[in-house]
């Protein structure tokens, strides 16, 4: 069952459930942003009053903390047993679709001080690849500190961009229109040979990334040994 299915049933107080509680507030923040979850619009989406939600949650901090989870428990974990650099490409990917399904979380992710044992559980299976790979406990901790930025940066700026692949060059030609011609010539020739032409998309560029990144750290891995 996906969130958006959970969330759409219809509810009663009699059919409330924690995992009821928890969809429908990741439908609250996936259509209308984190801040305007508050526990009295949770209780208005469920058809209760707030008094029968704080039965299943303490508070909105532990909404917070478990719909965070929800999230991790999202993402394909890697596989210890396979190549090491496979499984977090695999990974890389399936964090990017589960952010872009759910950008809301993007902020949260790694800002709870009680995180849920999904979240536990994904950050030690990365670091469990890394270590399993051979690197070192110090260079496994500048890996995961960079593919963890890169992940969510790339997630990020993909969620706050301004078009889709569909309007890339339409949202690009507005934004050169005012200024001279020859005013900004890189921009202008990033534009015109690579953002304007047929079938581009801006997700695209996560493979590059991801693939450049493992690559170093194959190349780290060496070094580490």
């Amino acid at each position: 069952m996906t969130f958006e299915d959970a969330a759409a049933k219809p509810s009663t107080p009699g059919r409330l459930s924690r995992e009821r509680v928890l969809h429908a507030a990741i439908a609250i923040a996936g259509e209308a942003g984190i801040a305007s979850l508050t526990i009295r619009s949770l209780a208005e989406r469920l058809g209760v009053k707030p008094m029968s939600v704080y039965y299943y949650v303490a508070n909105k901090s532990e909404i917070l903390d478990s719909i965070v989870d929800l999230v991790f428990a999202e993402i394909d974990l890697p596989s210890l047993d396979r190549d090491w650099s496979q499984e977090l490409h695999t990974w890389a990917q399936s964090a990017r679709r589960v952010l872009a399904r759910n950008s809301w979380a993007i902020a949260l992710l790694e800002s709870r001080s009680t995180p849920g044992p999904a979240t536990l559980r994904h950050h030690d299976r990365i670091i469990g690849v890394l270590r399993g790979a051979g690197f070192s406990v110090a260079t496994t901790a500048h890996a995961y500190a960079l593919l963890d930025s890169y992940v969510y940066g790339f997630a990020l700026q993909e969620a706050a961009l301004p078009f889709d692949s569909s309007t890339a060059a339409e949202v690009a030609e507005s934004i050169m229109q005012p200024f001279e011609p020859g005013e900004y010539p890189h921009l202008v020739e990033l534009a015109t040979e690579h953002v304007f032409q047929p079938g581009y998309d801006f997700g695209n560029e996560f493979a590059f990334g991801i693939t450049l990144i493992l690559d170093g750290l194959a190349k780290a891995l060496i070094a580490d040994g």
